[in-house]
């Protein structure tokens, strides 16, 4: 099959870049696999296994897709296009929902109306290889800590229960970009945005990932790449994150005593084990086969989801106690 992934990002990604990533994972699977990979990106992207296209904004995409091509698959806004299409909703949409969406979890798709979804997976080969005999010292927070959604008030309220360390990633100790914030919890370690190999080494010497959204998570690429390093995962029940953390792999409440509680007896978690469930269910080979299913039903001529009803607002504020 004769493939174009679209998204505005220049690839392969050059720092964090969560849906990047799952791009970049996904077109490497899809050439693998022997299928033909047209990117279509901003201009810098460069690959050894797909066609690139740098996409020019001052013309019509559908000037500048090769006349072969397929399918269209969107990762962001969609263009007109005569070729078949479908677009991965990577966040909570509001408003209109274009009827070829494809979700990133069941709960995703559920609260948007529609049943259809791909579960994200990643190429972990690309990442650094766990240190398993590292010595476990203190547990960590990963994502957007200025996103109030993400509440990093809670994971350092939940760790400072327990008597426990919190090692964040994804935050500063002042944050000004969602309103001036300041923590002075001295528990807590800021360590900002952070490479690859940083991240493996505070990930493999964590705890556990604390991760109290108080939203509908999407997915949670926080949650995944935590488990590759054997990081059990301490977690509100929203989103997919219970389709993600099934029992043995961490603990789900939305009670913040539960949660601090859970993490003392963080040791009953066998890291390994968590690092294997990861590997096998969530990867970027499965993610492909997935896709590929949806891509066939489209070329096809199926619609992928009736009239999807526009979505309020109704992801946030979720109970947390």
């Amino acid at each position: 099959m004769r493939i174009a992934l679209c998204i505005d990002a220049r690839l392969p990604v050059l720092g964090y870049g969560g849906t990047e990533r799952v791009v970049w994972a996904l077109a490497a699977a899809l050439a693998s696999a022997g299928h033909e990979v047209t990117l279509i990106a901003r201009t810098g992207t460069q690959s050894r296994f797909a066609r690139v296209i740098e996409r020019d904004p001052g013309l019509l995409l559908s000037r500048q897709l090769p006349a072969n091509i397929d399918i269209v698959h969107f990762h962001g806004a969609v263009a007109p296009v005569p070729q078949p299409y479908l677009v991965t909703q990577h966040g909570n949409v509001l408003g209109e929902i274009d009827t070829q969406s494809v979700f990133v979890s069941r709960r995703h798709a559920s609260n948007h109306g529609s049943d259809c979804f791909v579960y994200n997976g990643l190429d972990w080969s690309d990442y650094p290889e766990p240190a398993f005999t590292t010595e476990q010292k203190y547990f960590h927070f990963l994502g957007k800590a200025a996103w109030r959604v993400k509440n990093l008030k809670g994971a350092m309220e939940v760790t400072r229960r327990a008597g426990e360390r919190l090692v964040v990633m994804g935050g500063r100790r002042v944050e000004i970009r969602m309103g001036i914030k300041i923590s002075l919890r001295r528990h807590v370690r800021f360590m900002g945005m952070v490479a690859d190999q940083r991240k493996a080494e505070i990930m493999s010497a964590s705890r556990g990932l604390v991760f109290p959204v108080t939203w509908h998570e999407p997915f949670g690429l926080a949650v995944i790449e935590s488990l590759y390093y054997g990081c059990p995962v301490f977690a509100t029940p929203y989103g997919a994150l219970p389709e993600i953390v099934i029992p043995g792999y961490g603990e789900l409440s939305a009670r913040q005593d539960d949660l601090s509680q859970a993490l003392s007896d963080w040791q009953r978690f066998d890291r390994r084990r968590c690092h294997e469930y990861v590997v096998q269910r969530f990867n970027a080979r499965r993610m492909a086969e997935d896709y590929l299913a949806y891509y066939q039903r489209v070329v096809n001529g199926e619609r992928l989801n009736p009239a999807l009803p526009p979505v309020a607002e109704r992801f946030r504020n979720l109970p947390w106690s």
